[in-house]
């Protein structure tokens, strides 16, 4: 069992009937009153993030969570299915466990948490950042560019993103999978 005291970032506790992993916490001690611990958390299995704050010396519940390297391979109705890269064993993930999944190609290498106690899985993490092909884009209309104007383009997954006005059908970019915003044109 831990306190308020061992929270930093990455770290995953039980809360609130729910497994939750650190990603933002801010130690506060005022003037006046108690310390306290400000926290930004993210539910590994549905994404929902909330803010919460703990009194100095709170005891958290800390689950023991292993990462592995996983290979997309296909989805159907109801989720994805990957490939354990090491003893090649197959996994099944529900959509709501994968965020921003729409821009997932197959063959792309993924990272699954596990519970460490049954390796049960709780979430995939896609990379910082992905490159996919423009397979069809709004066309540029000319007089737009005083400002950063951007158009509707839809990428070899099928989603939708927001790219500046010279991408052409054909370009590779990059993505963020954060928030799934267009980052640079690839060569």
């Amino acid at each position: 069992m831990a306190t308020s005291n061992d929270i930093r970032k990455g770290l995953c506790i039980e809360y609130s009937n729910d497994i939750f992993k650190v990603i933002e916490f801010l130690h506060v001690k005022p003037g006046k009153g108690p310390a306290f611990v400000r926290t930004k958390l993210k539910s590994v299995t549905n994404g929902k993030v909330l803010d919460n704050t703990f009194s100095a010396g709170h005891k958290i519940d800390e689950v023991k969570v292993i990462t592995r390297k996983f290979q997309y391979l296909y989805d159907d109705e109801n989720g994805f299915h990957f490939m354990n890269n090491e003893d090649f064993s197959q996994l099944y993930l529900n959509k709501e466990m994968i965020e921003n999944s729409n821009l997932m190609k197959a063959g792309e290498e993924v990272t699954i948490i596990l519970k460490e106690a049954d390796e049960t899985p709780l979430s995939a993490e896609l990379p910082q950042s992905v490159y996919l092909e423009v397979v069809e884009a709004d066309p540029g209309v000319k007089g737009n560019t005083a400002t950063n104007a951007l158009k509707n383009a839809i990428v070899e997954t099928g989603a939708r993103v927001m790219v500046p006005l010279f991408i052409e059908p054909g370009d590779k970019i990059k993505i963020s999978t954060e928030d799934g915003s267009y980052l640079e044109r690839v060569k």
